[in-house]
């Protein structure tokens, strides 16, 4: 029996000496030309399609406003009106007239909105992502209809600002900075802050990581109809555990990686379903 026995494991411990005297296979290279061809793919805006607008209705459903290539400036887009009923077409804001003073060229239009007298445009620009879309970025407001274009935020770094929101008379903004609300005077650029709260946990105006993804919901604040309030949403997330991932497909998570390609450690609240939500409060500001 011990015979037979010592038999069957020599064979045995010779195959597994032999399997592990043999060298671990070289990690797959993509060939460079797959690689540039996934890059164009995903990671650039060559094969997207060409979108229309953003468009806004105007005057009742009157007519419309959209974006349209300039003629007259390289790269920029003119705001364009259209007749709903005949069609007429007529150029409301040129492109030369969003060149920010000192610079060449026009703002890279992402979106924008009208003041109720539409005396007054918001330009929203310059737009970096947070978590799944396009919301902080740079805003400007021209003053119709020959100028002048002011940038909103006083000193804020470039790309700070979110959701700007004109006041129903025109003549305030109102943005979130860095987890806190503020409002600006449009003709004095005094700023006001709303909240002074705002931390890595406590969220103003905005939403937290969890509204965003299960709700879609990230602007969370509104002018009053008359314009004396704001109401506006306040997430305290100081109570939801801290999960690490590891973001290693993203294209947009490029710069998270490590020199050896492997992706970082990204360190995300987020309460598992046994466990409470952020809590949240519905505030209004005077």
């Amino acid at each position: 029996m011990r015979a037979s026995w010592r038999r069957l494991c020599l064979p045995a411990s010779f195959v597994l000496a032999s399997a592990l005297s043999v060298p671990a296979p070289a990690a797959a290279e993509v060939p460079q030309g797959l690689q540039d061809e996934l890059k164009r793919i995903f990671a650039s805006k060559d094969l997207r399609p060409k979108r229309f607008g953003p468009a806004r209705w105007a005057e009742g459903g009157r007519a419309l406003t959209t974006l349209e290539p300039s003629p007259a400036a390289e790269g920029g887009r003119d705001i364009v009106r259209y007749e709903t009923a005949t069609g007429e077409r007529r150029v409301l804001v040129s492109a030369a007239k969003l060149v920010p003073p000192g610079e060449k060229k026009p703002l890279a239009i992402d979106d924008y909105s009208w003041s109720e007298d539409r005396r007054r445009l918001l330009v929203f620009t310059n737009t970096k992502k947070v978590w799944r879309q396009n919301t902080r970025g740079d805003y400007w407001v021209l003053d119709l209809p020959d100028g002048p274009l002011k940038k909103l935020g006083g000193d804020a770094p470039a790309s700070t600002l979110m959701f700007a929101k004109l006041s129903p008379d025109g003549t305030r903004a109102a943005w979130v900075r860095a987890n806190n609300l503020y409002v600006e005077d449009l003709s004095s650029g005094a700023i006001t802050p709303l909240t002074s709260d705002g931390s890595a946990t406590i969220v103003n105006g905005t939403t937290d990581w969890v509204y965003e993804e299960e709700f879609s919901l990230r602007d969370a604040f509104r002018w009053s109809p008359d314009g004396r309030r704001i109401a506006f949403w306040r997430f305290d997330t100081s109570g939801v555990g801290i999960f690490s991932m590891i973001n290693d497909t993203d294209a947009s998570a490029r710069h998270l990686r490590s020199p050896d390609g492997l992706g970082r450690e990204l360190r995300q609240g987020h309460p598992p379903a046994t466990e409470p939500p952020p809590e949240h409060q519905r505030r209004l500001d005077r």
